[in-house]
């Protein structure tokens, strides 16, 4: 079966400074190019990248450096991240079986937690990387503890995301159709009784959102991890 990847790359990054995430600079290059080249080395058939309106330059330099042989679509995102894979989505090809849905402010993703996603597809319609909860959880209002959440069973969603293309079509007209927003894509399909199923991530395939998230990726790509 054919499969294609999404990467969002299309956050505003203002908690970073210096333009949009994506493009930050992260290991001498900008942030987009390294979850490209990964799936530039993966069974993905193609790309599309979804990125705000007046960075296509920039995109395509991008492309040519990081995944010169892979074939890429470049789209437009939309108000937030839901639009923005639905905008996507719709870029794929017909033909498309399989969608890998990530996040390009996740730079340090691995060929294998890509084909891990891909392989649950054989059991399931949709398929995460994530990792459990070992901390405390506490649920508070103004300040004051109300409760303590136990962590059995509780797990931090990552990207990438796999679907069955055609359930994922289904799953974002819903929600568009009832005005449903959510964080990600996974939680579509749950909302539709549609099954997920959790592959081990990795707590260094973190989200850079903060100036001390960049720091520690530009740590671990010096690493073999970084280089994996």
């Amino acid at each position: 079966m054919s499969a294609w990847a999404i990467v969002a790359a299309a956050g505003e990054g203002s908690r970073l400074g210096g333009g949009p995430k994506a493009f930050v600079t992260l290991g001498g290059f900008p942030m987009l190019a390294h979850p490209l080249a990964a799936f530039a080395k993966s069974s993905v058939d193609g790309i599309v990248v979804v990125i705000p309106r007046g960075f296509e330059r920039e995109a395509e330099e991008v492309v040519a450096s990081a995944a010169p042989s892979t074939r890429i679509e470049i789209v437009h995102g939309g108000g937030s991240r839901q639009s923005s894979v639905r905008a996507g989505l719709v870029a794929l090809p017909v033909e498309v079986d399989r969608a890998v849905v990530h996040d390009a402010a996740r730079p340090l993703i691995t060929v294998g937690m890509i084909e891990a996603v891909l392989a649950a597809l054989e059991d399931a319609p949709g398929a995460i990387v994530a990792v459990p909860e070992r901390d405390t959880l506490k649920r508070a209002g103004r300040g004051t503890i109300e409760e303590t959440v136990p962590r059995a069973g509780l797990f931090r969603a990552q990207t990438p995301q796999a679907f069955r293309a055609d359930i994922l079509r289904i799953a974002h007209d819903r929600a568009v159709a009832d005005g449903f927003e959510a964080t990600d894509d996974a939680m579509l399909l749950e909302r539709i009784g549609e099954r997920v199923v959790i592959v081990p991530g990795d707590e260094r395939n973190l989200k850079v959102t903060s100036p001390e998230d960049l720091a520690l990726a530009e740590a671990l790509l010096s690493t073999s991890w970084g280089r994996s």
